[in-house]
């Protein structure tokens, strides 16, 4: 298949949002926005999920693309969201149009079908004006109560030295009255959450994932791997300078272990790769809009190999980190699958895209909510260390659910 592509004059970002969002495919940071959209061109398919290799970055090579230069990411582009469970079968796609704009307004233009009807496609959206809906029928997956006795069978597991740390996580299960706007939904969250990367993308039976990830798990550019593991977590009060609270997450010995537990377990996987991998001495913090946590960089160079590997390989190699799994990563995930019950599906999968050349950014699928009509799904999860306690991750929870929830609902859950 041939593509082509071209630079174009600056769109409108609430207008890329909402087609991307809607339809499409929609990866939204303060660096670039890419959207997709005019339906399918190509796809790739995980059979396996991500348990099994699958050359995605060979099969986009085999198209063609001609035109003008651009930026990584704007070319023949696959996008994607994978469950969690790496065995799952999963799939990436190639958008009929991608358009890739920087945040001074450069703009590319991709297209597997000529340049005659992108702009009418993009006029004919709808700009989204539905409110914030009050609840029609909520369910909780375990009860907070259920939830809190698993986080405490946790500790006394961790407390015997078997593991080091594990990720516990609920559902909250809802309907609202009327069909999900998933650009409206986009659109709350650029507003609440500027310095997340808002994602929307097409998942299976029809629903969409939307939300607003605070974490890189890996971005991928020639040679050199940037990480930005989050771990290590503090609420924070509505109408009040966060500065005492962040001062005390940067003292919190509970908080601190928790997120050298994520960093150390990320450094040790990519140093068997790379000849040179560098974190950050100590953690900054990353405030949102109802919470602040710890964050590290982390950068890894100089591969061991003729080839070094592509965004889907480096994520393959982390995910999933401690940040959302666990560590030792095998142990952690079967005491999940003991303690959890209910399938996460996407929520902690990886999401982002990959290019021809290799180059990628995977973001980690937190802070978002699951849709199909007036059905919701919303997840959210705490980071369990003998030091824990079941009530404070309970309530953890609670925040981050009542903070992505808040573009849904009317309603605190």
């Amino acid at each position: 298949m041939k593509f082509s592509r071209r630079e174009i004059p600056p769109q409108s970002r609430e207008a890329l949002r909402t087609i991307g969002a809607r339809t499409g495919w929609l990866l939204e940071s303060n660096e670039y926005i890419r959207v997709g959209f005019g339906g399918v061109a190509d796809s790739v398919h995980f059979p396996n999920g991500l348990n099994e290799p699958v050359n995605a970055v060979m099969q986009l090579r085999g198209h063609s693309l001609e035109g003008d230069d651009g930026p990584c990411g704007s070319g023949i582009t696959a996008f994607g969201a994978f469950p969690f469970d790496r065995e799952v079968t999963a799939r990436m796609d190639v958008p009929r149009y991608l358009i890739t704009q920087d945040a001074v307004g450069g703009s590319w233009l991709t297209s597997a079908d000529g340049f005659e009807s992108w702009e009418q496609e993009l006029a004919n959206e709808v700009a989204p004006i539905q409110e914030p809906q009050s609840i029609r029928s909520l369910t909780y997956q375990p009860t907070p109560e259920e939830y809190a006795h698993r986080v405490a069978l946790a500790v006394e597991i961790l407390r015997r030295k078997e593991i080091g740390k594990v990720v516990l996580a609920r559902a909250v299960l809802g309907s609202v009255p009327e069909a999900l706007d998933a650009a409206a939904i986009a659109t709350r969250l650029r507003q609440r959450e500027p310095i997340c990367t808002i994602y929307s993308l097409p998942i299976e039976h029809g629903r969409r994932f939307i939300g607003a990830s605070p974490e890189l798990l890996a971005r991928r550019t020639g040679d050199v791997v940037r990480c930005h593991p989050l771990a290590g977590t503090i609420a924070l009060p509505a109408n009040v300078a966060p500065d005492d609270y962040e001062t005390w997450l940067l003292g919190s010995t509970k908080n601190l272990h928790e997120h050298e537990v994520v960093v150390d377990d990320i450094v040790s996987i990519l140093a068997d790769s790379y000849d040179e991998v560098i974190a950050d001495a100590s953690p900054s913090i990353v405030t949102l809009r109802t919470v602040a946590h710890l964050g590290t960089w982390v950068t890894a160079e100089g591969h061991q190999s003729d080839e070094s590997p592509d965004a889907l390989d480096v994520m393959r190699l982390l995910h999933p980190t401690a940040a959302v799994g666990g560590f030792p990563r095998n142990l952690a995930y079967d005491l999940i699958a003991r303690l959890e019950e209910h399938d996460r599906g996407h929520y902690a999968g990886p999401i982002g895209w990959v290019d021809a050349n290799g180059d990628g950014e995977w973001w980690v699928g937190i802070r978002g909510v699951m849709v199909e009509g007036r059905e919701f799904e919303a997840w959210a999860g705490a980071g369990i260390i003998s030091e824990s306690d079941p009530i404070a991750e309970r309530e953890e929870t609670r925040d981050k659910l009542s903070s992505v929830l808040s573009s849904v609902l009317v309603d605190r859950v």
